[in-house]
């Protein structure tokens, strides 16, 4: 019975850990976090996603009771989803955007601690923002609310789902930093997040349309670890957050398609 308590006890602890990671709700346990504890936490990242999706499916839900049209109600959808994150995952796509355009894997680096945003991070954010908001006004104008709102969940599950692999099998590029500070994630919860995601994809696609959108998610990471490692030697934080605006973006421009 007191195993059972304490395992209880870590998996809810684990999971305060990845909601407060994935989102500005504050869930984060009181006492430090211990060395391996985010990587161990991994496993939620995709549960965390899901609360995301949810908030952008809530606020699509008011606009569209208040008579907004689908563009709009879309747009605020958004806003709402980068609120409810601070906007971290944007954050990490325009400073990497930013950081490959450097010269030299130090100045690459250097660039991407950079707080400043440079013209080709504007450019990233610009073109993550026109690619999520036309897939999702689609959707809207195609379909009915209930489509936009299981996008969104979809879309934010499923793209925090893929990120334990990536860390797992791409060595952080700096000897300190977020990124090295939450270390490799165990073997299981790479397992659990893609288990979750998987099953999102099966319940929202279908096998057939699940297994395609599975192998372009793991083709555009595979492509975005090849350029982190030409570039900066290996992952960061940032270059974390840019894999998830990818994936967000192709899983939501997947739904568009399939109407």
């Amino acid at each position: 019975m007191a195993d059972t308590s304490e395992m209880l006890r870590g998996i809810l602890t684990e999971l305060r850990i990845g909601i407060s990671l994935c989102t500005r709700l504050p869930l984060a346990p009181e006492a430090p976090l211990g060395d391996g504890d985010v990587a161990r936490a991994s496993w939620t990242l995709p549960i965390g996603g899901l609360l995301v999706g949810l908030a952008g499916g809530l606020a699509y839900w008011l606009a569209n009771r208040l008579h907004v049209q689908p563009e709009p109600a879309c747009a605020l959808a958004l806003v709402a989803t980068a609120l409810f994150t601070g906007a971290m995952h944007e954050d990490g796509l325009a400073d990497t955007a930013d950081g490959l355009g450097g010269t030299t894997r130090e100045q690459r680096l250097e660039i991407m601690r950079d707080s400043r945003i440079g013209t080709f991070g504007v450019a990233a954010l610009v073109l993550s923002f026109l690619l999520r908001w036309s897939a999702l006004a689609q959707i809207g104008e195609l379909a009915d609310i209930r489509s936009v709102v299981i996008a969104l969940i979809v879309a934010h599950g499923v793209s925090r789902a893929v990120l334990p692999a990536f860390m797992y099998l791409v060595p952080p590029a700096r000897t300190e930093g977020l990124s090295t500070s939450a270390g490799q994630p165990p073997a299981q919860s790479v397992a659990i997040a893609l288990g979750l995601g998987i099953l999102c994809l099966l319940l929202a696609f279908g096998p057939r349309l699940a297994m395609i959108t599975l192998l372009i998610l793991a083709l555009a990471a595979l492509l975005l670890a090849r350029l982190a490692f030409r570039q900066i030697g290996g992952q960061t934080g940032d270059v974390i957050g840019a894999l998830q605006q990818i994936a967000e973006a192709t899983l939501l421009v997947i739904a568009a398609a399939m109407l």
